[in-house]
């Protein structure tokens, strides 16, 4: 007699709040889209943030879910200590050998459809997101002439910079 294996088929809103309740917020990975023009990378971002952090949700391109899910872990770590992110401007401390970042302001309207798993749990459009821009091998961010034209592709920048 063969055993059933149980349903661990879970409703995906109900993921996201055990992942909230456990985490105090959620990482919610998106597959790259390559059947539209421009293709879309693979992209991750956060849902919980605003609540459990007073900061925006977090948007990183181009990153595996398990890279931007210990990175946005790092962010939050910080932003749990009391550490204030300042947003727009270069940062340098977050990444390891004094590497650059920046957390640019997303504008919803533009880009909301990149979160709409966040917009289906706040039920709301009325919610903060930055992308968090990353150095390239050579420290070059997405926005500066010398970033490795190579890995463009992987982090547009939907980020309002400068």
């Amino acid at each position: 007699m063969a055993h059933e294996l149980p349903d661990f088929h879970i409703p995906h809103a109900e993921k996201i709040e055990w992942m909230i309740e456990t985490n105090g917020w959620a990482l919610e990975p998106v597959p790259a889209r390559v059947d539209v023009d421009p293709p879309v990378p693979g992209y991750a971002y956060t849902i919980g943030f605003p609540a459990a952090f007073g900061f925006p949700e977090v948007l990183v391109f181009g990153l595996t879910p398990a890279a931007t899910n210990g990175l946005v872990g790092l962010v939050a770590d910080l932003l749990r200590g009391g550490t204030e992110i300042p947003i727009g401007v270069e940062l340098v401390g977050l990444f390891d050998n004094d590497l650059r970042c920046v957390f640019a302001p997303v504008d919803g309207d533009e880009f909301g459809w990149l979160t709409e798993v966040a917009t289906a749990w706040y039920r709301s459009t009325d919610y903060q997101v930055v992308q968090l821009l990353w150095p390239d091998r050579n420290g070059f961010l997405p926005t500066e002439a010398g970033f490795d034209q190579r890995v463009r592709p992987a982090q547009p920048v939907i980020g309002a910079v400068g």
